[in-house]
């Protein structure tokens, strides 16, 4: 790879827009209510399934299913699964079906029970000698996909097949990464070993700064700009992701002047 951006362009960039004033909207800001890191690892994990779709539906979706909750981990370890099934009862948002949140939230749940937290369920098939964080991954969506009603999840697909897993890699980075942006909460994982949460937009980006030649936005594509990165920042890859996808999430900046933008600071 030969990006077209430099070290110090990228740096400026996450020292201007790394910051709390530019999160919304964005599922993230959900987490912010959460103090307490298992009743975060809860949150982030569902907000980030249900980050699909228009950021305004998004919201509104996350929000809705949060409200039932409450405190979130007193209520796994309060409700019952037939009442979390009642909970489910009548949702719908685009592809996910009422039976694959109950599956998400039975998941939940079950892991709590088995390990205690989700932190201690990725832990479990976490080794940081890997080249990063997929066979963890591969491991911790099985286990949460158990009751899954049928082959595919719309909530949390399978790395093994061949999809970036953007939601859940976007997971992994609240949860992991700690600054002003991500709240962090998990202390076992290392930064380094995290990939990018590639999806259509940042393959774009991607593609724009030659940080892929990749013509994909698959798993393959964000193992790719992830190495870029690494290239500036090896031991936290992912620290310019938040930055970066600001231009087009937000109405006042533009993918196209990322470049421009970086020249007048």
């Amino acid at each position: 790879m030969n990006p077209c951006i430099t070290s110090s362009r990228l740096s400026l960039l996450y020292s201007k827009y790394n910051k709390r004033e530019f999160v919304h909207p964005d599922p993230l800001e959900f987490l912010y209510n959460y103090p307490d890191p298992t009743d975060r690892e809860i949150v982030g994990l569902i907000a980030s399934c249900l980050a699909y779709g228009s950021v305004k539906q998004i919201l509104k979706t996350v929000d809705s299913v949060l409200k039932v909750m409450r405190a979130p981990r007193a209520y796994f370890e309060k409700r019952s699964r037939s009442s979390i099934a009642r909970d489910c009862r009548g949702f719908k948002y685009r592809f996910t079906t009422e039976n694959e949140l109950c599956s998400l939230l039975i998941g939940i749940k079950s892991a709590l029970q088995e390990c205690g937290s989700l932190e201690a369920l990725f832990m479990r098939s976490y080794d940081e000698n890997h080249e990063n964080i997929v066979p963890a991954l591969c491991a911790f969506v099985s286990v949460i996909n158990a009751d899954l009603p049928g082959p595919k999840s719309s909530l949390l697909p399978h790395p093994q097949m061949g999809s970036a897993c953007k939601r859940l890699n976007l997971y992994l980075r609240w949860m992991v990464r700690q600054d002003d942006v991500d709240p962090g909460g998990w202390t076992g994982i290392k930064a380094s070993q995290l990939l990018v949460p590639m999806d259509v937009h940042m393959h774009r980006i991607s593609l724009m700064l030659g940080l892929t030649n990749r013509k994909q936005a698959n798993l393959k594509a964000a193992c790719e700009v992830t190495g870029s990165f690494k290239m500036f920042e090896p031991g936290d890859p992912v620290k310019y992701d938040f930055a970066l996808t600001r231009f087009g999430i937000r109405d006042d900046m533009d993918p196209c002047n990322i470049l421009e933008d970086t020249e007048k600071l």
